[in-house]
């Protein structure tokens, strides 16, 4: 299991640099207290990467034989993901807008507005291919600490500093990190064929 949560809270945390979702943490905080920020996020990171883990388990179990064949599937995921992350993402003007501007109480709005936006994302999909091999409780909370340990950071540094990280050196550190799982499981799927 520990190795499933450490593993599962790195390459979370780094899949989740310079995402959108990272941008959503940073305009909610400058509408909202971090503290009900960060429990929104934590609440819809939960339950997101819960499902994401049983998705994930559930293809680990009924393909049980065929490892070899998993761990090369999810390396070619990893380059995927790799590619996505430099490719980038951004908050829309329509997303930043409905940040700024939404009412209610403000765990349930940022909760709400962050399990949207993290359905497909690749922080879901990064969980799922992360649970197929490992512990999945591991996974689950590994993931969810991850997760919310980047947007804190994000509300940090925008409240700190003004102004956004640095996206491009994120982007490239964060896409080089995912080749690198990519070539691991790779090379460790090609041994087990």
């Amino acid at each position: 299991m520990w190795d499933a949560l450490v593993l599962s809270t790195v390459v979370i945390f780094v899949a989740e640099l310079g995402d959108k979702s990272q941008l959503m943490a940073m305009t909610f905080a400058s509408r909202y207290r971090a503290r009900d920020v960060l429990v929104g996020i934590t609440l819809a990171t939960a339950i997101v990467h819960l499902a994401s883990v049983a998705i994930g388990f559930w293809i680990g179990e009924a393909f049980a034989d065929y490892q070899g064949w998993i761990a090369i599937a999810a390396g070619i995921a990893f380059l995927g993901f790799a590619a996505w992350t430099l490719r980038g993402d951004e908050l829309t003007e329509d997303e930043a807008a409905k940040a700024r501007t939404s009412t209610g109480a403000a765990i349930l709005a940022v909760g709400f507005a962050f399990f949207l936006a993290e359905l497909g994302d690749k922080t879901m999909l990064a969980t799922i291919t992360l649970a197929v091999r490992e512990d999945w409780f591991g996974t689950w909370i590994g993931s969810t600490i991850g997760m919310v340990a980047a947007d804190a950071l994000a509300i940090v540094v925008g409240a700190v500093l003004g102004r956004h990280l640095p996206e491009k050196v994120i982007r490239y550190v964060a896409a080089a990190a995912f080749a690198v799982f990519a070539v691991l499981l790779l090379g460790e799927g090609v041994r087990a064929v």
